[in-house]
């Protein structure tokens, strides 16, 4: 069996074609499996150093507030597409799935031209422009929400889910262990703040005012900050790293072990992208979700509003986040009851097992 799959451009994009990818594995250890990115992206990074083959198209988004830019894109996008034709004829995959971002749209259609099948993985609660554009002549099409019929055919529409790190998904580790192999006081609360792989600039400034209260009320804090806010956060926390020691306190740029993190959270901070939510119903963490205003139809809201509609979760609008993240996150610590009801509600909302769904959806279209 050979698979190609194809998107990227966020951890939101490439967490769940890993997943999909490792699932196929499971099924067909002979599996071939090449990935197609988006050259410059985390995705180049990140697939090879979790085993697999990709390669690189110089295909970008479209700038969509100074369209004169746009020239550019345009001629990569051209070069991309040419580029697609060529992996198409040298890999020649069985099938093509497509998770949305940049890369996925010049590769599946390619695919779809020459009548290869293609399986889209659609992960928001607002269909990303790609996989619209794609949906039309897709084999197969794979939710996470209900109601998506609005923008895909619905014959061809299954919910499943989003894919979950397979780490997070099996991970059985008590939340004293989890704390203890973290680096934390196993006795203590633990308060983690992610604001996505490259950071979240609002969720940053906000704990800059709120560590100290979260701090002082007991509580420890493991800040993951995202790269590009890491020197800023590292310079401003680093005293009172120093003051309160690491077994309260801990700022990095990044966390690898988020199986171990979900484990020892009692409360989390973050974003609202759909692999998030799907980790947060898996696991039951009780969260504060602060969608991000900067993404296309505001979709991260709309997963939110989906979350904290049945209590299964506390939403913050970014634009009041400074002023009320410190205090949403030290009600949720002081109130236990508050934190066991919000987790049962939101593990209610889970769909395990996505992956597995996912390449069941695969192996019919190619069966078919």
């Amino acid at each position: 069996m050979k698979i190609l799959i194809s998107g990227g451009g966020t951890g939101g994009h490439i967490f769940p074609a890993l997943s999909i990818a490792n699932a196929v594995r499971r099924r067909d250890p002979e599996a071939e499996i090449l990935f197609v990115g988006a050259l410059g992206r985390m995705e180049m990074e990140r697939v090879p150093a979790a085993g697999y083959e990709i390669v690189g198209l110089p295909v970008a988004g479209f700038d969509r507030k100074r369209p004169w830019r746009n020239v550019k894109v345009l001629m990569k996008l051209w070069k991309s597409m040419r580029l697609a034709k060529n992996v198409l004829k040298e890999f020649k995959p069985d099938a093509c799935v497509g998770v949305g971002g940049y890369a996925s749209g010049p590769m599946l259609k390619e695919a779809q031209k020459k009548g290869i099948p293609t399986l889209l993985q659609e992960q928001n609660s607002y269909a990303g422009v790609t996989n619209k554009l794609l949906a039309k002549k897709a084999k197969a099409i794979c939710v996470a929400y209900d109601g998506m019929e609005r923008f895909f055919p619905a014959e061809t529409t299954t919910k499943t889910g989003n894919p979950v790190r397979h780490e997070i998904a099996v991970a059985d580790a008590s939340a004293k262990e989890a704390k203890e192999a973290l680096g934390f006081d196993p006795a203590r609360p633990l308060v983690v703040v992610v604001g996505g792989s490259l950071g979240a600039r609002t969720i940053n400034e906000s704990m800059s005012l709120a560590i100290k209260p979260i701090l002082e009320a007991g509580a420890s804090i493991l800040w993951q900050t995202g790269k590009l806010y890491a020197d800023d956060c590292l310079s401003f926390a680093t005293p009172l790293m120093e003051k309160w020691g690491a077994d309260r306190l801990q700022v990095m740029p990044f966390v690898s072990r988020m199986d171990l993190v979900y484990r020892g959270a009692d409360v989390m901070v973050s974003r609202a992208g759909a692999s998030t939510i799907s980790e947060i119903q898996l696991t039951g963490v009780p969260a504060v979700l602060v969608p991000s205003p900067n993404v296309a139809e505001d979709h991260q809201r709309k997963n939110a509003e989906a979350l904290a509609s049945r209590d299964a979760a506390v939403m913050i609008l970014d634009k009041d986040c400074k002023d009320e993240l410190s205090g949403a996150v030290l009600r949720l610590l002081k109130d236990e009851s508050c934190r066991r009801k919000i987790s049962a509600n939101v593990k209610s909302m889970a769909l395990p097992d996505a992956d597995e769904k996912i390449v069941d959806q695969l192996l019919h279209i190619i069966n078919k």
